[in-house]
C-alpha cells in the first residue's frame, strides 16, 4: 500500500520560517549600536571652558597682481545695483598680527561672502579663520553671519572650531581701518571673542 504524505500547509511554512528568521535576528539587531549616545565631557579630554580673545588684520585683496578675493559669480542686476547685490567672492584672505600686510601672518580667512543686501551694503559671510602659527597652528574657527559694511563695528557669532577651538562659540567684531576706493582693497581689524576647552 503506498504511503500517502500529509497535504503541505503553506501557511504552517510561513509561520515556521518567519519565527525561525525572528529569533535568529533579534540578537542581531540588538547588536547595532544606537544612533546616539550621552558621554561624558571628560571622555572626550574637556576639562575647563575659557574665554580667549584674539586680535587680528584681515587683508582683503581684490586689485593688483595677486587678488585674494576674486569674484566668481554675480546677477544680470548686480552691475546696475548700487549695493552689488548678488555679487560673490571666494577668498583666500591672509590675517597678520598687526595692520601692515607686512606684518606677521597668523592665519588665512578661507571661504565666501556674498552680497546679499539689496538696500545696503551687507555680506554674507561664510569664513574660515585658519591659524598658521604659534599655539593654534592648525586650528579654525568658523564664521557665518551678516557683515553690514557701513556700520563703524560689525558683529557677527563664531559657530564653531576645530583643533584647540573644537566645540567653540563666540562672536567676532570686524572694523575698517583702511578701505582704498580706488582699487577696493581693505583692511579689516578682527577682534574675536571665543569660548572653547
Amino acid at each position: 500500500m503506498a504511503k500517502s504524505f500529509p497535504k503541505f500547509n503553506l501557511s504552517i511554512f510561513f509561520s515556521f520560517f518567519i519565527s525561525v528568521f525572528l529569533s535568529n535576528s533579534i540578537p542581531f539587531a540588538n547588536s547595532y549600536h544606537e544612533f546616539s549616545t550621552i558621554i561624558s565631557k571628560e571622555s572626550m579630554g574637556l576639562k575647563r571652558e575659557k574665554l580667549s580673545h584674539l586680535r587680528f588684520f584681515f587683508h582683503d585683496i581684490v586689485a593688483g597682481e595677486n587678488p585674494t578675493a576674486v569674484k566668481v559669480a554675480q546677477a544680470a542686476a548686480t552691475n546696475k545695483s548700487a549695493t552689488g547685490f548678488g555679487m560673490m567672492a571666494v577668498v583666500d584672505d591672509p590675517l597678520t598680527a598687526g595692520p601692515n600686510l607686512s606684518s606677521r601672518l597668523v592665519g588665512r580667512a578661507q571661504g565666501v561672502y556674498a552680497s546679499a543686501a539689496v538696500d545696503e551694503v551687507g555680506l554674507l559671510m561664510v569664513l574660515n579663520f585658519a591659524f598658521v602659527g604659534g599655539k593654534y597652528r592648525g586650528s579654525c574657527l568658523s564664521v557665518l553671519g551678516r557683515n553690514a559694511v557701513s556700520s563703524a563695528v560689525r558683529e557677527m557669532p563664531i559657530v564653531g572650531g576645530t583643533g584647540l577651538f573644537r566645540f567653540a562659540r563666540g562672536y567676532a567684531q570686524a572694523k575698517t581701518r583702511i578701505y582704498d576706493l580706488t582699487t577696493g582693497n581693505a583692511v579689516v581689524e578682527y577682534n574675536v571673542y571665543v569660548l572653547h576647552y
